[in-house]
């Protein structure tokens, strides 16, 4: 393997206090956001109604928007500059499934600048029922897989090993949600996808550090279990660095150059790959640590 880090011998798990507290504050700092704006930015896909992509022919403003669609009942409509300049994304929130209803709110951006002065780009509707089904569905999948997780590493390495896999994923899944808060982004199917893939990227990664450990605990049986950490986060960090600055460089073109559509799934990915390299390192290994010298307590 092409080695971009050559023999490194870094103090991580002396660095886990500074690198606890970091984590503490900007999870701390996400939480209340998210409590703040009375729970996650839901996309139509969990809270129903219906969304409209909408771009102008002439210049026009959200405020102008609004004011149309207040006169009909749709104050409370979300709505944001979406794409090229003049095209809106709209989000009613009280599901309007039939025709009528959808051709009142074209007949309302009509008199705007005019019946011809728009184009619908992109017209979605959920029923409120569906989207709180989903909403259900994506909890259930998340704690699914992280049961899954635990089981799987306890199996494979011991329970101690689980319980710091699950504190990183938990800990990388609470950032993105918080970041996603603090930028009011929506959380949408294709967010919920980016959070699966967090898990699993970030769990592959903890799990190749955690063989490393249990390898060099067998050869390196008299030295102290933080250095035999030490050791094997320093083994591991040359193809962590590279693997995630791969998968970075591919998420970031989507990023940039992807569309505004696919744009928060990549916002996601970015996210989850910096706080899953990071996870591996400063907040599985120390969970692990930290466990190990409780048993060893306990045990005396």
């Amino acid at each position: 393997m092409f080695e971009l880090i050559k023999n490194v011998n870094i103090d991580f798990l002396g660095k886990r206090k500074i690198a606890g507290m970091i984590s503490i504050a900007v999870i701390l700092v996400g939480l209340i956001s998210i409590v703040i704006h009375g729970g996650p930015l839901y996309s139509i896909d969990f809270e129903g109604g219906t969304e409209i992509q909408v771009l102008f022919k002439q210049s026009t403003n959200v405020e102008s928007v609004r004011s149309a669609l207040s006169e009909i009942g749709y104050g409370d409509a979300a709505i944001r500059e979406f794409g090229n300049v003049d095209e809106f994304l709209i989000h009613v929130k009280t599901s309007t499934r039939s025709e009528e209803q959808v051709n009142t709110i074209r007949e309302t951006l009509g008199s705007i600048n005019g019946p011809d002065s728009f184009e619908i780009r992109r017209l979605e509707t959920v029923g409120p029922k569906i989207g709180k089904e989903l909403r259900g569905d994506m909890v259930s999948a998340v704690l699914i897989a992280m049961i899954g997780i635990v089981i799987y590493i306890s199996i494979r390495f011991q329970f101690m090993y689980a319980i710091g896999a699950l504190v990183a994923l938990t800990h990388d899944v609470l950032i993105t949600l918080g970041i996603f808060s603090l930028l009011n982004l929506e959380i949408s199917l294709s967010v919920l996808a980016a959070f699966l893939f967090i898990v699993g990227y970030s769990l592959n990664d903890t799990i190749v550090v955690f063989d490393r450990v249990r390898e060099n605990a067998k050869i390196k049986r008299h030295d102290s279990f933080l250095s035999v950490l030490n050791i094997s986060l320093n083994q591991t960090l040359n193809r962590t660095v590279i693997t995630s600055l791969t998968t970075l460089t591919v998420v970031l073109i989507l990023l940039f150059f992807g569309g505004e559509v696919i744009k928060p799934f990549a916002f996601a990915l970015t996210i989850g790959l910096i706080t899953g390299t990071y996870s591996s390192i400063f907040v599985a290994s120390p969970v692990v640590l930290i466990w190990d010298e409780n048993q060893k307590k306990k045990q005396k």
